[in-house]
């Protein structure tokens, strides 16, 4: 009896965001989730389609650096997220909280 196995590839979101209205509305949909950490995830992923090369380049910080700040376990500080936002196209906002 033949046994077939279906291969299933991984999903990688950064395969999807291909424009920068693309990442940008992706991160503004996470952000929205108030979630830190799912932020950084996030935030991740824009960079590596982008290019972390290219965006070590566009931030001045060492690529080594950007890998270590936005993995799972980082804990980028707020000069890094300016400048990789900044990188991005992007702006850091804040506002008041909306209400319930």
């Amino acid at each position: 009896m033949d046994s077939e196995l279906t291969k299933v590839s991984g999903f990688d979101a950064a395969d999807y965001l291909q424009t920068d209205d693309d990442a940008r509305e992706y991160l503004e949909e996470v952000i929205s989730e108030n979630d830190p950490q799912a932020f950084l995830q996030a935030l991740n992923t824009v960079a590596r389609a982008r290019g972390m090369t290219k965006l070590a380049q566009d931030t001045g910080i060492p690529r080594e650096s950007l890998y270590q700040s936005l993995s799972e376990k980082g804990n980028p500080g707020f000069h890094t997220l300016w400048k990789v936002a900044a990188a991005l196209g992007c702006t850091l906002v804040m506002r008041k909280k909306a209400t319930a």
